[in-house]
């Protein structure tokens, strides 16, 4: 607290509500940032959560398609602490996981600051601490000083929405993805979905049980793999057999298993990399296609594949092999990206791309007491470790100095310095 007041750009410093951190302050409430602030609280350490929307894991409520389910089992999902209940089903949906997720807050006494959207967020050397200015709701500015900054904001912080020829003067409907609900307001449409992700695919399913006409953008190679092999998770199955077997034979024998379940699914216009899935996971963080019922709606017909987009005119697109289709609606399944570089002034630690620099597992703690979770391209399971392993590097400080007797007492700016 003494170098509190060292800080520069002291008039900028008492224009504005500071408050000071007696702890940690983690950026973003999705699933990430809830884990690490529950393993924080485990270790006995007090920390604030700022998230800019009015909930906790904003994306999964305000920003997933009703039909969605958790790709994996739930074991692989659950974070640190606190299992799903013994009564959730295997694949729990949308729903279950808010719900699990609302509790895990609950039971670890997690009250995030809502509406309190970070603007920047930058290390003084001169004092050693991290400044982190928010302008909430009401436009009202406060900043935050703190020793330790977690990112939690994750790598689907802002949707990617391509600039592609023509499409302002499409005229029809165009929502990306995170805007998607359902297709019962597409029913007798013809609607254009740009991507062939696991987005890309449940929404041209949900489309097509909804008696829409989807036809899909594939522009390059994707893997499409059984959500399960002979009742087996085909995750759980990979995770299994790589404890005893390398990489590259684990790719092997899954695209054989995949093979018997699925057939070829080149012959659908779904060509597979000459990288294996795991590899590709691995290397590139792109994520194999799990199916749960779109591969039988492309072999039927009812979804139709398509290569890249050329260009789009009034109610028409144009596809690279000169082909026309009119549609009626586009959905956009581009993607999501990081947002950290647009508020985290820091380059050592985080890349351009709003990446850790470190390839995992070593891309969790960086310098003066920054921290990222959430960030290492393994879903759940790799943002749970993350938060072990932050807030135990964290707890290990905290402990030894709060064991050491505290023989001077400070004094406090109390008009624009509040604790928590």
């Amino acid at each position: 607290m003494e170098n509190l007041f060292q800080l520069g750009d002291h008039e900028d410093f008492f224009s504005r509500r500071c408050i000071w951190v007696n702890g940690p302050v983690i950026v973003g409430a999705g699933p990430s940032g809830l884990a690490t602030a529950a393993c924080l609280r485990e270790q006995g350490v007090p920390f604030v959560v700022l998230e800019r929307a009015d909930c906790i894991a904003s994306l999964w409520q305000k920003r997933t398609y009703d039909r969605l389910k958790l790709h994996l089992p739930k074991q692989f999902c659950q974070l640190p602490k606190l299992p799903f209940p013994e009564d959730s089903p295997e694949y729990p949906t949308k729903r279950q996981f808010i719900d699990y997720l609302e509790s895990y807050a609950k039971h670890f006494e997690i009250n995030p600051k809502f509406n309190e959207c970070v603007q920047s967020a930058r290390y003084d050397e001169t004092s050693g601490l991290w400044r982190v200015k928010t302008v909430s709701i009401t436009r009202s500015e406060v900043e935050y000083i703190c020793r330790w900054l977690v990112v939690a904001t994750g790598e689907n912080a802002e949707c990617v929405t391509p600039d592609i020829q023509g499409l302002a003067d499409f005229g029809g409907q165009v929502m990306h993805a995170c805007q998607y609900k359902s297709g019962e307001k597409f029913k007798g449409k013809k609607v254009l979905v740009v991507g062939c992700g696991n987005s890309g695919m449940e929404v041209s399913l949900d489309l097509c049980n909804h008696n829409a006409s989807p036809a899909m953008v594939v522009r390059s190679a994707v893997h499409v793999l059984p959500r399960e092999i002979c009742g087996k998770s085909t995750f759980e199955l990979a995770v299994l057999m790589m404890k005893w077997l390398p990489l590259w034979l684990v790719d092997k024998l899954i695209l054989i298993m995949a093979w018997f379940v699925l057939g070829n699914t080149e012959s659908y216009g779904l060509k597979r990399p000459s990288m294996g899935p795991l590899q590709l996971k691995n290397s590139m963080g792109k994520t194999p296609v799990l199916d749960i019922g779109a591969l039988e709606k492309i072999r039927s017909g009812d979804i139709q594949v398509v290569p890249g987009i050329k260009r789009f005119s009034y109610g028409q697109v144009e596809l690279v092999n000169g082909q026309k289709l009119d549609i009626d609606s586009v959905v956009l399944a581009t993607g999501y990206r990081s947002n950290v570089p647009s508020w985290l002034q820091e380059s050592e630690f985080f890349s351009k791309n709003g990446f850790p620099k470190a390839p995992f597992p070593h891309g969790w703690r960086g310098k003066a007491g920054l921290y990222a979770v959430g960030f290492t391209k393994r879903g759940l399971s790799g943002a749970s470790s993350d938060a072990i392993r932050i807030a135990e590097d964290i707890g290990n400080v905290w402990k030894q100095e709060t064991k050491q007797k505290k023989t001077t007492t400070r004094a406090c700016h109390r008009r624009c310095i509040s604790q928590l």
